[in-house]
């Protein structure tokens, strides 16, 4: 104990007496002096250890290289430490664990007396125009689940009747157009390639094309009709808006294909940032035909948006821990005893998210269709998108 004792004395004296100017292997940043060998030594040592252990020992460090002002952190790069990108960084925050404990917190029921204060403060916050719910009194929602899926009015969204393709949702329009070279741009510039938002069509799904073995192949198979092109238009619902979808027009759809993935936020914002976002996040494809070809429509899940719900398919369990990232599970309409699939009727009740998030429609037409469109601009659910 006493030779311990000592040598503590000794090391003590000997940092005390350490000269930092006389030493060039040292780093100042700031006031604080950080010896450059030993850091080399520390990062060295993370170099060494395991992918999710140096991910984890790396993440505070990171997080601090993004907040701290003046670049308090960066010195740290000279002595070989490399921050993790902002994209990866945001990647690594568990959205989809989060999602399912914002759904459980929405479906609390609130005391009567709390109703009002807590809805209003959303009202305020997102510019909800409650006039057009089908119910006004707040009082009337259990809960904020009740409240994010509440309905309007039947005069409140009149159904276009004289164009081919209608607005399924209340929102923004991103982008729309004709898709080229077999990618889609969910805002402008930054583009997403069609193959993976749908997946890789398989021989026993119950759709009007056969298996597409190349990028070409891919986009023409979905065109099944000589002097029709492929359309696309994307919706993004914000938190403010109404959270159900509806048909965009009259067509049967024969085939649904769940992607479970990431819940990462698709504000336009976001959409910049990460390319082939709404290839990562969760979403639910429906693919079938109208009366020009192949058509589908696709609901992306978001940040607090795990659950989509399709009315018709009781089967769809979305943001469940059951199903992996990175796989995908089908489901075909077409039976032996319904050899079409389900039809539906234009403005009809599709389906809901909680929240909001993003509607994808991909879908064939002949040339002289034509979006009555324009990016950036809001529209609401009946509203035209685009006719012949």
């Amino acid at each position: 104990t006493q030779g311990t004792g000592s040598m503590r004395s000794t090391e003590s004296e000997s940092w005390r007496s350490w000269d930092w100017r006389s030493h060039p292997n040292s780093l100042v940043t700031g006031r604080l002096q950080f010896p450059q060998l030993a850091l080399r030594r520390r990062l060295g040592q993370l170099s060494c250890m395991s992918r999710p252990a140096l991910k984890l020992r790396s993440w505070p460090l990171t997080v601090l290289y993004y907040l701290l002002p003046f670049g308090a952190l960066r010195p740290l790069s000279r002595v070989g430490w490399r921050p993790v990108s902002r994209v990866a960084l945001y990647k690594s925050v568990p959205t989809r664990l989060l999602s399912r404990a914002w759904g459980r917190l929405n479906q609390v029921e609130l005391p009567h007396w709390l109703r009002r204060p807590v809805y209003s403060l959303y009202i305020w916050t997102f510019g909800v125009n409650m006039k057009e719910a089908a119910v006004e009194d707040l009082h009337h929602y259990r809960n904020l689940s009740e409240f994010f899926r509440r309905k309007l009015k039947p005069q409140a969204r009149p159904v276009c009747g004289l164009h081919s393709v209608i607005s399924p949702s209340d929102g923004k329009i991103l982008n729309f157009g004709q898709v080229k070279n077999c990618e889609v741009e969910q805002v402008k510039g930054v583009t997403y390639s069609l193959e993976s938002f749908l997946g890789p069509r398989t021989c026993t799904e119950d759709l009007p094309f056969s298996p597409a073995t190349s990028c070409d192949s891919f986009k023409n198979q979905l065109v099944t009709r000589e002097g029709n092109e492929l359309y696309h238009c994307v919706i993004y619902l914000a938190p403010g808006d109404y959270h159900c979808f509806h048909s965009p027009t009259d067509w049967t759809v024969s085939h649904r294909r769940h992607f479970p993935g990431s819940l990462m936020s698709v504000n336009p914002g976001m959409a910049r940032w990460i390319k082939e976002l709404f290839c990562h996040n969760e979403r639910v494809v429906l693919t079938g035909d109208w009366k020009h070809g192949f058509f589908s429509l696709t609901a992306v899940g978001a940040t607090n948006v795990g659950s989509i719900r399709i009315y018709f398919d009781q089967d769809l369990h979305t943001n469940s821990p059951r199903y992996s990232k990175g796989s995908y599970n089908d489901f075909s309409f077409v039976t032996h005893t319904n050899k079409e699939g389900v039809p539906m009727r234009k403005g009809e009740h599709l389906g809901e998210f909680n929240l909001g998030s993003t509607i994808v429609l991909i879908f064939e037409a002949p040339k002289d269709f034509n979006f009555q469109l324009k990016a950036g601009q809001k529209i609401r659910f009946g509203e035209p998108l685009g006719s012949l």
